[in-house]
């Protein structure tokens, strides 16, 4: 079969509401690559253009076998094309992919498109309907714009991180590069939008995603609190301040349970549970502002309950009384959990060292056209030159060519 068959057979198994659509990812580690990750999910055809030496996020997270296990998913369903943009016509040739795209996602600082004679303008004037995403730390203005962006820092910034962690220490993180995928997820939503208002003008966008804007829209209960109040939020470790009880509990058998009884119907069920209906009528805990203004002493008298009682006992308990409630998972835990697997939230697609590699599946579920695994995130350069024959027309001596001039990277398709 002709390279052209074969990628034209494989696009067309794509699945999903953005099959047809072409995505050409100039980014690079989390933000980016996610963004167009999720776009590809659902069946967007993405390109990544990748240097020689590889994206960063390939040395992120684990390794297997000289392997990016973190690679092999957020790089998924996606053709990996090795051009060196720091050379002309490195420049020309990813040009010439963005005037053949529907989307391109950028995560570059603010200028570097535009010094590349790659900026909305001059990719517009040939393709107007282009929808180009543009991640940055701090917006594409603004006396921040400059400086270099990274998703905890922005976090920083956002106030996001000031809430996070115990209040008896200085604050935590979150084990991911969390204000990535949000700004990632924000700009995968805004690309979808402007396909939709394309349709009514055909003409594109720029969507404008900063990391730090997209980690301070996680603060609004916050906002209008300090505007109002002047109350500054701080840590509440395990807590949802004002929303009490719902909070981490020990258990007899040494783990801890998260229980939240917040709203008023779930507190009654759950005081009838804990065999304490006059938690009802005790004026410190019988209404939610009451609650929040005695959480601790609230949490003292379900740490005293949850500490008689296994966390397996515990959850059966809270179960049947219909009360929000778990322990707290652990990657162990998910791999054997059954509402994981009958919801095939884990999928492994085959990698050609690796064997089936296990990621998180498509989220969120569509009823009609779902999104999809099609294949394992990709090496560098291995579709360079299929994508340089059937989306430029370049023919092989052009693209021996430039691979000799170092130009492009390509490897042998494992296909």
């Amino acid at each position: 079969m002709s390279i052209r068959k074969q990628v034209s057979s494989r696009l067309e198994d794509a699945l999903g509401p953005l099959s047809g659509y072409r995505v050409v990812e100039l980014g690079s580690t989390v933000a980016g690559p996610f963004c167009a990750r999720l776009l590809g999910d659902f069946g967007a055809d993405v390109i990544k253009v990748e240097q020689k030496e590889g994206d960063a996020v390939r040395s992120m997270g684990k390794r297997h076998q000289n392997r990016s296990l973190y690679g092999a998913s957020i790089l998924r369903n996606k053709r990996i094309a090795s051009i060196d943009l720091r050379k002309e016509r490195g420049r020309e040739l990813a040009r010439q992919l963005c005037e053949r795209a529907d989307i391109v996602v950028e995560n570059f600082r603010p200028g570097t498109l535009e010094r590349w004679g790659l900026g909305y303008d001059e990719l517009s004037a040939v393709n107007p309907g282009l929808i180009l995403v543009r991640i940055s730390g701090y917006g594409q203005d603004g006396p921040y714009s400059q400086r270099p962006g990274y998703g905890v820092v922005c976090e920083a910034v956002s106030g996001l991180r000031e809430i996070t962690g115990d209040p008896d220490r200085p604050p935590a993180r979150v084990a991911v590069s969390v204000t990535d995928y949000i700004t990632g997820l924000y700009g995968a939503f805004a690309a979808t939008m402007a396909l939709v208002e394309r349709q009514h003008t055909g003409h594109g966008q720029v969507v404008d995603a900063a990391l730090y804007e997209a980690a301070f829209s996680f603060m609004e209960p916050h906002i209008p609190a300090f505007q109002q109040l002047g109350h500054v939020a701080e840590r509440a470790g395990p807590r949802l301040p004002n929303h009490t009880p719902n909070s981490l509990y020990p258990t007899q058998d040494g783990h801890h349970i998260h229980i939240t009884a917040g709203s008023q119907s779930v507190y009654k069920r759950f005081v009838k549970a804990m065999g304490r209906p006059e938690l009802l009528e005790d004026p410190r805990f019988a209404t939610p502002a009451a609650r929040s203004e005695y959480e601790d002493d609230m949490d003292t008298e379900i740490s005293a309950w949850t500490k008689t009682q296994t966390v397996d006992e515990l959850e059966t308990i809270l179960d049947e009384a219909a009360v929000p409630a778990s322990r707290i998972f652990n990657m162990r835990d998910i791999f054997s959990d059954p509402h994981y697997r009958a919801r095939h939230m884990i999928t492994s697609p085959e990698d050609p060292v690796l064997g089936p590699v296990a990621m998180a599946n498509v989220v969120p579920k569509l009823s009609r056209t779902p999104g999809s695994v099609r294949w394992a995130g990709r090496d560098i350069g291995q579709d360079t030159g299929e994508i340089l024959a059937t989306e430029l027309e370049l023919d092989q001596a052009t693209i021996e060519a430039l691979a000799a001039e170092d130009v492009i990277h390509c490897i042998e398709s494992s296909d």
